[in-house]
């Protein structure tokens, strides 16, 4: 089988790659709407989260920034922190919004435009969505028509779905966005190409990791914070990880049906990673949808093969893989997500 290789800066040698101080995208959906505990965020701990990132004096960065330094292979010396939203609910605007455009805190909202048009009183208005457009502080970016599951979609139906999107976008806001994230974070090969044909730049899922430039351009991984995931112990953590950059992925496909589930994992990483031999992977294949430790076995001196010991039965299954660096501690940390469906 053919190996994709993730990246359009292959040149760089291992120790460039592990050089990068990486950025760490976060995802972000509802504030202060705590009956949605796995998708909101408390104002007060998203206060805290900026302030913390501030003290750990991380750079805050516009997804134009962060696009030059993805595709025009600009170079930079401190780690960064790209703030995404996803679905713009109301609560973002009304809680969030006026803290960003306080501080003047750049960031990306991913919209998907069916619930907008239809005047959702849960979601934002394109009046506001102009008002962040303009504001020179946010970002607009797209997120499908539908909201629906879209990776288990034909292609035509994906193809559909995103020019609608693009449409709405047009009429609304003059202009097509180029940055794309995932519903739920699913996706296939078909549906990563199919967004690549339609000139989007980048695009994002929701498996854990940290950005560097050996990462594809249509598979970039994000934290996802909520109010599990979102307490500052824990982002703090987060925040000290660091990317373990690697060289290719297989399967390249993160479309599991029947017949390829469990799928076999193979990671190459760039020679001389360091401490290779202390990597340890986790997946949430199993009925209870914790994450376990998986068998490894080394097939070359920087090439693993991850053994899952059973299928993923949930819609969304993950693979979390880290190596803790013995001079700083800090943790690399990498991720992947794959859709599952039955024939």
């Amino acid at each position: 089988m053919t190996l994709l290789i993730l990246s359009n800066h292959t040149f760089l040698t291992a120790q460039e790659n592990q050089n990068e101080k990486g950025i760490i995208g976060l995802m972000y959906h509802r504030f202060n709407e705590n009956k949605y505990p796995t998708t909101n965020v408390k104002l007060k701990d998203f206060e805290e989260q900026l302030k913390m990132i501030q003290k750990q004096n991380i750079q805050f960065i516009s997804i134009d920034e962060f696009k030059d330094i993805m595709l025009d292979k600009k170079s930079y010396s401190n780690k960064k922190v790209l703030l995404t939203i996803d679905d713009a609910y109301r609560s973002f605007y009304v809680n969030a919004w006026p803290i960003l455009k306080e501080k003047k805190i750049p960031f990306i909202l991913f919209l998907n435009t069916r619930e907008i048009n239809a005047n959702n009183p849960n979601y934002m208005t394109w009046d506001q969505i102009r008002e962040i457009k303009n504001s020179n502080i946010g970002t607009i970016g797209g997120h499908s028509f539908s909201h629906d599951y879209l990776a288990l979609k034909t292609d035509k139906e994906i193809y559909e779905d995103i020019v609608h999107s693009n449409n709405d976008f047009f009429r609304e806001l003059s202009y097509i966005p180029k940055y794309f994230s995932y519903p739920f974070g699913q996706y296939g090969a078909n549906f990563s190409k199919i967004v690549k044909d339609l000139n989007y730049q980048l695009a994002f899922g929701q498996h854990s990791g940290v950005i560097d430039t050996s990462k594809n351009l249509f598979e970039l991984p994000r934290y996802p914070i909520n109010e599990n995931y979102g307490k500052l112990d824990r982002f703090l953590f987060l925040l000290n990880t660091k990317p373990l950059p690697f060289k290719s992925f297989k399967p390249e496909n993160k479309l599991l049906s029947k017949s390829n589930n469990p799928p076999i994992i193979e990671i190459e990483f760039f020679k001389n990673i360091k401490n290779i031999n202390k990597i340890h992977c986790f997946s949430n294949n199993n009925r209870s949808g914790d994450f376990d430790e998986q068998k490894i076995i080394f097939i070359g001196e920087n090439w693993i093969r991850v053994n899952l010991d059973q299928k993923f039965y949930r819609k969304t299954g993950r693979i979390n893989c880290s190596i803790q660096d013995t001079e700083d501690k800090q943790w690399g940390f990498m991720g992947f997500q794959f859709t599952t469906f039955e024939e």
